[in-house]
């Protein structure tokens, strides 16, 4: 029971630092594309390398899901891992409203993931597909047959990066529905009403990508 709860902590400190990292680089640092995507990209590398070596560093419910329909994880820790990560991201949301409120900033702006130039059905083929990318490597550089356990993280980060890069101009470049929850509970508006789309799409992108690397031979 110990471990587990370590390994629940560990979900919380590694999503914390994604969403705080990446969204303080778009309200706080004003960054660019490049500049967001590998704010996000560097911080799942980060904490990959640290706290993922307890929990196996998923900070995303979409991953944890891969996870489970692979039998990487047990039914139960998969449900403790994405509320732990729902945990991490609104903590991490409320850190930046706080210090954007310091700042004297709006705070009408977290970092929220939304679609203000396509449709939701647009958004959803944006988000399965970019989560779908993105989960089929992580299984596959995490795999036994396949996988890179000393490069794994910095794999893991730079696809994140890029997928980010990608479709951040489409829709926010969630693929993680905690990430795009801590934003969207603080604030409200389009980014809740639309959430609905940072739920399905990278959960389905996700079972999509388990069954695919499970085909190409991932797992045992």
């Amino acid at each position: 029971m110990l471990q587990s709860t370590k390994e629940y902590i560990s979900e919380i400190i590694g999503t914390f630092v994604l969403v705080f990292v990446g969204t303080a680089a778009v309200t706080i640092g004003k960054a660019d594309v490049l500049g967001i995507g590998l704010a996000f990209g560097l911080a799942v590398t980060i904490m990959a390398y640290s706290v993922g070596a307890i929990s196996g560093g998923h900070f995303n419910p979409a991953v944890t899901l891969g996870m489970w329909i692979n039998k990487r994880i047990s039914g139960a820790d998969a449900i403790y891992y994405v509320i732990s990560q729902f945990i991490g991201a609104v903590l991490a949301s409320g850190m930046v409203k706080y210090f954007l409120s310091a700042m004297g900033a709006s705070t009408s702006n977290l970092g929220q993931t939304d679609f203000a130039k396509i449709s939701a059905f647009p958004a959803l083929v944006t988000e399965t597909l970019v989560t779908f990318l993105f989960v089929l490597v992580i299984l596959l550089v995490t795999s036994k047959k396949y996988g890179n356990a000393n490069f794994a993280g910095l794999i893991i980060g730079l696809t994140l990066a890029f997928m980010i890069i990608a479709s951040l101009n489409l829709t926010g470049g969630s693929l993680n529905p905690a990430r795009s929850f801590g934003p969207a509970i603080l604030v409200g508006g389009s980014a809740l009403s639309h959430y609905w789309v940072y739920v399905v799409a990278p959960l389905l992108g996700a079972a999509i990508a388990a069954f695919v690397a499970k085909a190409m031979g991932s797992e045992e």
